[in-house]
């Protein structure tokens, strides 16, 4: 099972994706910077999608030291099309990051899911959410009163507003919020009208990306594709050489007639485990397993 889904990701483009250059923790935490990671050729390739962005949340959650509550985090995460993390998920991974959000948050790292529907995101993940940011809801269909009920369920009981009736009513830009105030206490819900942000709202020109991509002083690092000696091809250089010297053992002091045969099979299996007992075979597949296991292993 596990090696079909690791086929699986490889034909979604894996291969490319967890490749080296790989994504560097210090650029992603560069202080004053707006990391715009697009990623339009993968929007039907869940799999793919949530595999990377699981593998960044592990790699900053074993790596980041523990600094409890800061007036200001180190990194906030906005996922938008949030529900493409959560399509067909196993239970396993939605356990995973319910995990992850409640305890990263302790290492200064922020996390703001985007989308649709409130209903897109797992139940156990949302309410590890404090931050509530709803706009308009239609409830044409069973589907969006669906929606718009668990919606109204995530919010704090208030007097002031029917939220049932009034998330119905707001119009473009105005939204219901609750945030969580200094003490941790969710906030009065509140029908707001956000202020629209001061920058163009639009598609941005493929030149223009490519132009401001490349005059990046990381660009260097980045656009560069390395072709490194892969666990897969040390290990097989390892095993042609440790067979070679077991051939070579095996016709020491043999006639002329058994000189040229070949070790048997149970020789083979023992130069197998020999390289994969050997200290530079266990460095290796512990590289694989960490790489593999990572987001399950603090299970």
């Amino acid at each position: 099972m596990l090696l079909r889904d690791i086929v699986e990701l490889e034909q979604q483009g894996g291969e490319s994706f967890f490749g080296v250059p790989e994504v560097e923790l210090e650029d992603v935490l560069r202080g004053g910077s707006l990391n715009l990671l697009e990623l339009p050729a993968v929007q039907d390739r869940p799999r793919l999608f949530s595999t990377f962005l699981m593998w960044l949340l592990a790699e900053l959650f074993e790596n980041l030291p523990e600094v409890g509550d800061l007036d200001q985090p180190k990194l906030v995460f906005f996922f938008d099309e949030a529900h493409l993390l959560f399509n067909d998920a196993p239970k396993e991974f939605v356990e995973q990051v319910t995990q992850t959000v409640r305890l990263i948050r302790s290492k200064g790292v922020g996390i703001f899911f985007i989308t649709q529907l409130p209903d897109d995101v797992p139940s156990d993940v949302l309410a590890q959410l404090g931050n509530r940011i709803q706009h308009a809801l239609r409830a044409h269909t069973p589907r969006d009163a669906k929606a718009l009920k668990a919606a109204v369920t995530t919010y704090p009981k208030t007097d002031d507003y029917d939220l049932e009736e009034d998330l119905t009513r707001m119009g473009i830009g105005e939204a219901m919020i609750t945030l969580l105030d200094d003490k941790g206490v969710p906030t009065p819900v509140v029908w707001t009208r956000l202020a629209p942000p001061t920058s163009n709202i639009g598609n941005a020109g493929r030149s223009d990306v490519k132009a401001a991509a490349e005059s990046n002083d990381r660009w260097s690092h980045y656009s560069t594709e390395e072709n490194r000696e892969s666990a897969e091809e040390k290990l097989k250089a390892r095993l042609e050489r440790a067979t070679e010297e077991s051939r070579d053992a095996n016709s020491t002091g043999s006639d002329s007639k058994s000189s040229g045969s070949r070790p048997s099979t149970k020789d083979d299996d023992g130069v197998v485990e020999k390289v994969l007992k050997s200290r530079e075979g266990r460095s290796m597949i512990n590289t694989v397993l960490r790489g593999i296991f990572s987001i399950l292993g603090r299970r």
